[in-house]
């Protein structure tokens, strides 16, 4: 009938309520872990579930908007009664399925995930999701077992045993495990969701997950740990692959520690010398014939490193005090979105060019704040083939596939004085 919103029913539905207020961590769901902003690592990680068919982000905030956006998200704007401290969030799960009825889109299955995770577990999610949808449960939601022994206290502070009796502790072989919430992810069936207004009813499931990824973010204690996590490995969820493509318009890198080892050698006159790697050059050539613009940042100022951008043909801005503000000149001026941006760096200067970047990568050497800062860590050695592996992957990203092999890291000597 003329002025009816058509209607698309669609299986399941993964909302992300992110707000921005927040008191313990300001801005927590724009805050990053390996590089990556904890609002977009839920968005990927629902994304990659092959059981979920529209990611949606509710907030009232336009920066987390802007990046739900570019990771492929649709956004549902909350309104501000349903935005505060007191706010549950219940209350956004049914106003965005609201909003989305109202623009014609009904699910039948709902998977609430929490930006506050930032290690969700998409097998795991995509197991919740089957079961609900399957009919084989009305509610379930991720979980960590527990052997452990909780107690509790009562007005005089006087403690007694919760789930086991203190006078006879079985051990753990002989105990069956409880179930704690990881906070990661919860799935409803929509029907039984919007008549018990509460995310457990029916038969509720419990689908295990690993403790590694049960970690939520409320502390900015909480947040070190998650970023430290990242750095040291737990990168198997992450939205980007340690080894996989890398899909941006132009790199920005450093020059020492990234073209170069960091090392210097200096003659009897004072001259510097650096090693570079022919290989890193034909990678910074290859961005160059596919269209892919490349400068360097440095906060040195050296004949050497303007000698190695002219060989090279590339742009590059040196004797800098404020890198990040020179990378956002150069971003404008070229027109390219700074979330399109790879920048490459090496040591704590760069970590303000990191944050604002769509793709943060550190060499492996990099100091830990910068390798905590990376969304990825490369193989290859600053001036021994990094430069050259990055060419590799944004080529890749573009459908180039090249033979990693060829990275050799052959080298070249540049005075300071050239």
């Amino acid at each position: 009938m003329t002025g009816e919103v058509p209607r698309e029913r669609i299986g399941t539905v993964a909302i992300i309520p992110a707000r921005g207020g927040s008191k313990g961590i300001p801005g927590k769901n724009l805050r990053r872990v390996g590089g990556v902003p904890l609002v977009a690592r839920a968005v990927a990680a629902a994304k990659a579930s092959p059981a979920i068919d529209l990611v949606v982000v509710s907030t009232d905030d336009a920066a987390i908007a802007a990046v739900a956006r570019e990771w492929g998200a649709t956004v549902v704007s909350r309104p501000a009664d349903l935005s505060g401290d007191t706010a549950s969030s219940e209350s956004a799960l049914l106003h965005a399925l609201d909003s989305l009825a109202d623009g014609g889109i009904q699910a039948r299955t709902l998977a609430f995930l929490q930006a506050t995770s930032p290690f969700i577990d998409t097998d795991a999610l995509t197991t919740a999701v089957s079961q609900v949808a399957s009919g084989d449960a009305d509610s379930a939601f991720s979980a960590v077992s527990t052997y452990g022994f909780l107690w509790r206290r009562d007005a005089d502070g006087i403690a007694s045993g919760v789930n086991h009796d203190p006078a006879h502790r079985p051990r753990r072989q002989d105990r069956e495990p409880h179930h704690l919430e990881s906070g990661a992810f919860y799935v409803m069936d929509v029907d039984g969701f919007r008549a018990a207004r509460h995310r457990f009813f029916g038969r509720t499931r419990v689908v295990e997950v690993p403790d590694s990824t049960a970690i939520e973010i409320d502390t900015p204690e909480e947040l070190d740990v998650a970023r430290a996590m990242a750095s040291a490995g737990l990168r198997s969820i992450a939205p980007s692959p340690i080894d996989g493509p890398i899909d941006v318009d132009a790199v920005v890198t450093d020059f020492d520690g990234v073209h170069t080892d960091d090392a210097a050698l200096v003659d009897a006159d004072g001259t510097e010398f650096v090693r570079v790697s022919r290989s890193d050059g034909m990678g910074v050539s290859l961005l160059r014939r596919a269209g892919v613009p490349v400068v360097i940042l440095s906060t040195e100022r050296n004949p050497v490193v303007s000698a190695r951008a002219r060989k090279l043909g590339v742009d590059v801005a040196q004797g800098l005090d404020d890198k990040a503000g020179a990378l956002i000149e150069w971003a404008a001026e070229h027109g390219i979105p700074l979330h399109r941006l790879a920048y490459v760096g090496n040591d704590v200067n760069d970590l303000a060019c990191l944050e604002l970047v769509g793709w943060p990568i550190a060499v492996p050497e990099a100091h830990p704040l910068v390798l905590a800062a990376a969304r990825t860590v490369l193989q290859a050695s600053g001036g021994a083939g990094a430069v050259r592996e990055v060419a590799e992957r944004v080529l890749a990203a573009r459908g180039i596939a090249l033979d990693m092999s060829s990275a050799a890291p052959a080298a070249s000597t540049w005075r300071s004085n050239s």
